[in-house]
C-alpha cells in the first residue's frame, strides 16, 4: 500500500514528519536560523536544484514554516522569514544536531558546531526533565495512546508501549 499522508495519524511523531520530515526542509529550515532569507542564499547552501527548492519553500510556507516577505531594497523579490511554528522548530533541529554529533561523526572529522551568541561558547546539551527536576531518559516515559484517553482502562505502566505499539 503506497503511503500519500501521515497526516491523520494520531502519533505526533508521525504527523511532524508528515510536514517536515523530507532533508531538504529539514536542511532549508537549518539555514534559515543560520539567517538565509533569499531563494539564491538557500540554493547555494544546498546545492539544491530551483525546482526543488520553490516546492519545498511552497510547502514551508502553505503549512506556516516559512513566511514571505517582500525585500525592500530590490523589486518585486521575496525573503523567506521563519514563522513561530517554525521558531519553535528550534529544539528540534539543535536535538537532531547534538544526536549527529554522538553518532555520524568519527571522533576525528570536523564539524560545525553551535555556539551562543553572548558568550562566544558551545550551546550545551539538551537534556528533558521530569516534573521533579529530574533528567528523564526513555525507560521513564511511556506514550499514552489516543484510543487509550477514550478508555476507562487503567492507564498501562511505563515500559508497556515501548515495543510494537510506538
Amino acid at each position: 500500500m503506497k503511503r500519500t499522508s501521515l497526516g491523520r495519524v494520531e502519533c505526533p511523531v508521525a504527523r511532524a514528519l508528515d510536514e517536515i520530515g523530507d532533508w531538504w526542509s529539514l536542511l532549508i529550515i537549518r539555514d534559515a536560523f543560520d539567517g538565509m532569507r533569499r531563494f539564491s542564499e538557500f540554493q547555494k547552501s544546498l546545492g539544491i536544484s530551483k525546482g526543488i527548492l520553490t516546492a519545498r519553500l511552497k510547502h514551508l510556507v502553505a503549512i506556516d514554516v516559512l513566511q514571505t516577505a517582500p525585500i525592500s531594497d530590490e523589486g518585486g523579490y521575496q525573503e523567506y522569514v521563519l514563522t513561530k511554528k517554525g521558531r519553535d522548530l528550534f529544539l528540534v533541529t539543535v536535538s537532531l544536531r547534538q544526536w549527529a554529533e554522538d553518532h555520524c561523526f568519527g571522533k576525528t572529522e570536523r564539524r560545525s558546531t553551535l555556539m551562543e551568541t553572548a558568550s562566544g561558547k558551545r550551546v550545551p546539551r539538551l537534556a528533558l526533565q521530569g516534573r521533579d527536576g529530574k533528567e528523564l531518559d526513555s525507560s521513564m516515559t511511556f506514550v499514552r495512546k489516543a484510543a487509550d484517553l477514550d478508555d476507562s482502562r487503567a492507564p498501562r505502566k511505563a515500559g508497556v508501549l515501548r515495543t510494537a505499539e510506538r
